[in-house]
């Protein structure tokens, strides 16, 4: 089966920027932005140039060293907006302006106060203003399209077309959709605009449902995921850009589709992100979190002993990272004896005695990795005295 490439927008620098706490300098943008394209990132978001200075510069700096991905910048449906997008970050095939229309009635009203008429009018306008500077690659991202009606949708997605648009992004902006909803707009999209126009997805994770979503969409025939790194975002954050990448690695076979992302670059951008925004570290979260590849249960360690795809099935060394096998007081003596028989003691009265003393007494979990929990044995074992051989 002829696989579908999925392209990816990275959408850390501008969306999830957005959220509290994650501000970042346009210097670590654009250290950010390099290690993105390096990844396999197909188009960068560099920010909203007319929002601030920061942003302005940001988009320069980036535009300028970019050599192999795209790049994006967000603008308001209004001709000011993309004047400055345009000053920010020139003409070129490089360049995506990406331009936010309001979707649903609820956001015409109590956002806007404006009409349907008034929304489709501007995007018009600036779409025409942005084909005639001679922009190729011109995107129109309907705003809270979860809870519009598909007739303004409909209508939207025409009116953009027609003015020149190429690009239909479909924001969840609230996390409102579900799996089903969502694949079912995008459905409606594609066949509004056909096949010519690029689709892409664009999710929020209110409902921890951002992934299930994309790929519901993707499978409905969108073109293009918007992501963040580590999920970073407003409120709950966005669609997790590592996530959906390696689902389209993983099961690309089963989905017949495939992507650009280089897996084990995508890590070291995350630490470094980590960093520039002081970003705290999670135990558990898909792929980056602290323990994701490590076991302390003693069931899980005994079949990893034996078979590490008994309970990996997502690799470590895919991501450019280790497995553990940690020792806690959930470690049954399956890992003493391994321990025992890599140092040379086959003398099995020592399991019980150690097991004791290390781990049934245990109030806390110990969580040494295998090395430190090593060289404890050998301690206590030069202590009784015990030959190792």
């Amino acid at each position: 089966m002829k696989k579908r490439t999925i392209t990816f927008l990275d959408t850390t620098l501008r969306d999830g920027e957005q959220a509290p706490g994650n501000a970042m300098t346009p210097e670590q943008k654009l250290k950010l932005a390099l290690m993105l394209e390096d990844a396999g990132i197909d188009t960068i978001e560099t920010g909203f140039p007319a929002s601030s200075p920061a942003d302005f510069l940001a988009t320069q700096m980036i535009s300028a060293q970019l050599t192999r991905a795209s790049f994006a910048t967000f603008s308001r449906a209004q001709v000011k907006d993309v004047k400055i997008a345009l000053e920010a970050g020139g003409v070129s095939d490089q360049h995506l302006v990406m331009l936010v229309a309001t979707g649903s009635d609820l956001h015409l009203k109590n956002k806007r106060n404006i009409t349907r008429e008034q929304g489709l009018a501007e995007i018009v306008e600036a779409v025409t203003y942005a084909k005639e500077q001679g922009l190729k690659n011109i995107a129109v991202g309907i705003e809270d399209a979860s809870r519009s009606q598909y007739d303004y949708v409909e209508a939207i997605t025409k009116a953009a077309m027609k003015a020149g648009a190429n690009q239909i992004i479909l924001a969840d902006t609230t996390g409102y959709a579900t799996p089903t909803s969502f694949g079912d707009l995008i459905r409606f999209v594609r066949k509004v605009s056909g096949p010519e126009i690029k689709v892409s997805t664009h999710c929020h994770n209110d409902l921890g449902l951002g992934v299930a979503n994309v790929l519901e969409g993707i499978k409905a025939g969108a073109d293009e995921i918007q992501a963040t790194i580590g999920g970073i975002g407003e409120r709950a954050g966005n669609t997790s850009l590592e996530q959906m990448a390696t689902i389209l690695a993983y099961k690309g076979e089963e989905y017949g589709l495939d992507t650009n992302i280089q897996l084990d670059k995508l890590y070291q951008t995350y630490l470094k992100l980590k960093e520039i925004i002081n970003l705290e570290e999670s135990r558990m979260q898909p792929l980056f979190g602290k323990y994701v590849f490590s076991t302390a249960a003693g069931i899980h360690q005994q079949g990893m002993l034996n078979d590490p795809d008994t309970y990996e099935y997502v690799k470590p060394k895919d991501f450019g990272r280790k497995r553990q096998i940690l020792v806690s007081r959930h470690s049954g003596r399956t890992i003493l004896r391994h321990i025992l028989k890599d140092l040379g003691v086959t003398n099995d009265n020592e399991v019980d005695y150690l097991y004791k003393k290390f781990i049934a007494g245990q109030n806390e979990n110990l969580y040494d990795d295998l090395n430190s929990f090593k060289q404890k044995i050998q301690n206590e074992l030069h202590n009784k005295l015990e030959v190792i051989k």
